[in-house]
């Protein structure tokens, strides 16, 4: 009876598990798309176009005073709305550690985020401060409600299925953010048919991601469960609660490095993300229509990359994948400085190559750092780790808005992220992710 009774719990807690794993694909569902089309498709050459036109002669405008090139504002933004999320992020890291309550708070963010995104639909005619505003908001509100919904991955997988569960929930939002985009290329190009202007149809997209990731966000929010934490130094505020994470971390130093090439590297692929439609347009002199179809492109096969990059995870290993695919990054970057201006094909082969690895480098590096958290300690590392995710994520869209803003050249500015690709590789090669998992006291998969 006593093992009937088990073996029935056991079922009842994997089912339990299954079910909230479901519901925690969807939230990456719901929020990509806002990666997808506003981050990555329409603000970017959008928000240009609106500071373009509220330019001086001088193709300067001047937020609060200061002079900046109306080409290097939308990179500015986002530099500047990574650094409100760094400043967010440890208040409520700690607001979740102390309550054990982080559903809440990734609802607070999720809809803010969604909030702002809808609200682009009134950024028109030379409002480029508004659209800054708005970027700044659902870019930190995105980052914050990132670090809660990560931080749920130890809590609903087991060890061996993190890189298969991490990689599916990349895949689903992938394949969101590829259906959104197929509608967002119809009403796009079809303008003219449903009695909208240009200006007007990119306005409607902007606002679908952010219903979409507003309406999508309610199942994660039935479905995911929270957990009560024991009170320990959970009762320290905001950036003391941080300190204290760090100085547990100093205790794992392997940990510490993970963390340090991770924010490396992961700041070359986020600058690639936000920036690469502006390069396309700008500097490739490609129309809006060919950047849809390139990054539905990468959609499509990021969705790919990420499960098949998760499967040779389980034959070579977490970090060898990692490492494999930043060589591709540098290898397909590098490629990008050489494409000919006014010649989509070569951009769709270039977006094939990012859409290969996207996903995977991603969903991976998220399951490797689960394995160098110790036990009970999720929410607060994954704090740390988003603000490694975003803590120098500043200085790519930074360098590569100061590179144009004194050469005057995009292919500059593209070539310049290479580094971030090396410098990452050679520091992820150095950690020894086993001895790292065993000194965070979890058990060593087969495959790391």
């Amino acid at each position: 009876m006593g093992t009937d009774t088990l073996r029935t719990d056991a079922a009842d807690d994997a089912d339990g598990r299954r079910r909230e794993q479901r519901g925690w694909y969807v939230y990456d569902w719901a929020c990509s798309v806002y990666s997808t089309s506003v981050l990555t498709v329409f603000l970017g050459p959008y928000l240009t176009s609106v500071a373009e036109s509220a330019a001086g002669a001088d193709g300067h405008v001047h937020p609060l005073g200061i002079p900046v090139r109306a080409g290097s504002f939308f990179a500015y933004s986002v530099s500047l709305s990574v650094i409100v999320a760094v400043l967010v992020m440890p208040l409520v890291g700690a607001a979740a550690d102390r309550s054990g309550r982080k559903k809440p708070l990734l609802a607070a963010a999720a809809y803010t985020g969604a909030g702002a995104t809808t609200a682009m639909f009134f950024l028109d005619g030379d409002r480029y401060l508004l659209g800054g505003l708005l970027l700044i908001v659902a870019n930190a509100a995105q980052s914050v409600a990132m670090m809660l919904y990560n931080a749920y991955l130890p809590q609903i997988a087991d060890p061996e299925e993190r890189d298969a569960v991490s990689s599916r929930g990349w895949a689903f939002g992938y394949a969101a953010g590829a259906l959104v985009l197929i509608a967002n290329l119809i009403l796009y190009t079809a303008h003219d048919s449903f009695g909208l202007s240009e200006s007007a149809a990119v306005r409607v997209c902007l606002a679908s991601a952010g219903l979409w990731w507003g309406a999508f966000a309610l199942i994660p929010l039935r479905r995911l469960r929270d957990r009560r934490v024991p009170a320990r130094e959970a009762a320290l505020p905001g950036f003391r609660r941080l300190a204290a994470t760090v100085r547990d971390m100093r205790r794992r130093p392997l940990t510490l490095a993970f963390l340090l090439a991770y924010l490396v590297y992961n700041d070359g692929i986020q600058t690639v993300i936000s920036q690469a439609s502006v390069y396309g347009s700008e500097e490739l002199d490609l129309g809006q229509s060919t950047l849809i179809v390139a990054v539905l492109l990468v959609q499509l096969l990021a969705v790919a990359g990420a499960l098949a990059l998760g499967r040779l995870a389980r034959s070579y290993g977490a970090k060898r994948t990692i490492l494999g695919s930043l060589v591709a990054w540098t290898v397909t970057l590098a490629a990008g400085y050489f494409l000919p201006a006014g010649e989509p094909v070569w951009f769709f082969v270039l977006a094939a190559g990012i859409g290969l690895v996207l996903g995977g480098s991603q969903a991976l590096s998220r399951s490797l750092f689960s394995h160098l958290v110790p036990p009970g300690k999720e929410a607060e590392y994954f704090s740390a780790y988003e603000l490694s995710d975003r803590g120098m994520s500043w200085l790519g869209p930074l360098l590569f808005g100061l590179t144009y803003q004194l050469t005057g050249s995009y292919r500059d500015a593209i070539i310049s992220l290479v580094a971030f690709f090396v410098i990452g590789f050679v520091l992820l090669a150095r950690v020894p992710v086993r001895r790292a998992i065993d000194d965070a006291g979890n058990p060593v998969p087969a495959r790391i």
